[in-house]
């Protein structure tokens, strides 16, 4: 087998310098294996995010070393090296028939589903995406949740990219995109959270994420931080913004909670979020008022009866099945430090459901164990 020879060529001698980019995703179980197996007298480990959500983002002091070095964002962009940012909140309350349902709800992929379908947020992304293509910007629509990303992506009339989007379906809308004014706005799912370079966009509209996940937050603001040129609209004028950056939160959900743990990393950076509490209005008008897809009371009723009636874990399935053979890190609630449950109800929690917890011997990690084994 070619691949076991390479690795048994790797393994077989002591290198010079053992290089890592994206280093944070080391500490995960299967790339610490690269640690243990590869032989260097010196190790490097890069990284634009060095964030994790669990705990394990502390173990690089004894996998790696400690930090060497790190970079001022805000200093980076006063030089030019990083484009200048405005980063937005933008609050859409939730319309009263979704309100109710997310209430009354105990599905939590339902209630994420129905914050993230809220139709005020469809409204206002509809109506930034027509703004900045005025403008001759380009736009990227993120969201985790793959069956609203097919809604918005029909909604809106754009290409989008998934974890099932064949590889040349993908190149082809990333070479209209990168090349094309015809093409301003592409909707893309957590696949290119890392994977996708697109140095053109400089808007991002993000309607769903990853829960608390910071170093998303990072990684998604980290695609329109190419340096930019600056457009006519701004002119010539370095303290002007020439990315931007919206998050758009229903109100009231658990969405909000999410948003501003999302945001911690960033804020440790320099930057700052602007709260938009008044676009929502501005957007119902201008729906009303042009062709916007949803536009009125019964746009919205029936958007909620396609919601209620979804089979959302389907296309969600699938997609983290492609995200975890391109990236065993990226998919997996491993790198929350969280197992899944069979529910999250008050009855299964409790067992009555006949559920009930167990406890069990303190796992050892293989390469401690090995030291251990050794020493006695």
């Amino acid at each position: 087998d070619k691949s076991a020879e390479v690795m048994n060529q790797i393994k077989g001698r002591e290198w010079g310098l053992l290089l890592m980019d994206e280093v944070h995703v080391v500490p995960a179980k299967m790339f610490r294996r690269v640690i243990g197996s590869v032989k260097a007298h010196c190790r490097l480990g890069l990284t634009a995010t060095l964030v994790r959500e669990d705990d394990l983002i502390s173990d690089l002091n004894f996998l790696i070393g400690p930090k060497l070095y790190e970079a001022n964002w805000m200093d980076l962009t006063t030089q030019g090296y990083l484009a200048n940012v405005q980063c937005v909140e933008v609050w859409t309350p939730m319309t009263a028939p979704f309100m109710r349902e997310y209430l009354m709800a105990d599905n939590a992929r339902l209630k994420q589903l129905l914050y993230v379908m809220n139709p005020a947020k469809l409204r206002a992304t509809e109506f930034l995406m027509r703004f900045h293509e005025e403008r001759g910007d380009k736009i990227i629509v993120f969201s985790d949740l793959v069956y609203s990303l097919k809604l918005y992506a029909a909604m809106l009339k754009r290409p989008m990219i998934y974890g099932e989007t064949s590889e040349r379906e993908r190149q082809a809308i990333l070479g209209t995109f990168r090349t094309s004014d015809a093409l301003r706005t592409i909707c893309i799912s957590k696949v290119g959270d890392t994977s996708i370079d697109l140095p053109e966009a400089n808007v991002i509209i993000q309607v769903s994420s990853h829960f608390g996940s910071r170093r998303q937050e990072a990684q998604r603001l980290g695609r329109i931080l190419r340096p930019k040129s600056y457009t006519q609209t701004d002119g010539s004028n370095r303290s002007s913004f020439n990315a931007f950056f919206y998050t758009l939160v229903s109100t009231d959900t658990q969405e909000m909670f999410y948003s501003t743990k999302r945001q911690q990393y960033l804020i440790d950076q320099g930057y700052t979020f602007k709260i938009v509490t008044t676009l929502s209005e501005k957007a119902d008008l201008e729906a009303l008022q042009n062709d916007y897809a949803y536009k009125n009371a019964e746009d919205d009723r029936q958007l909620l009866r396609i919601v209620l009636t979804s089979d959302i874990e389907k296309d969600q399935r699938a997609e983290d099945t492609a995200i975890r053979k391109s990236n065993p890190d990226g998919a997996k609630l491993a790198d929350l430090g969280v197992k899944r449950t069979a529910g999250s109800t008050l009855d299964q929690l409790s067992g009555g459901s006949g559920a009930r917890y167990s406890s069990g011997p303190r796992k050892i990690h293989p390469m401690f164990a090995k030291r251990r084994k050794a020493r006695m």
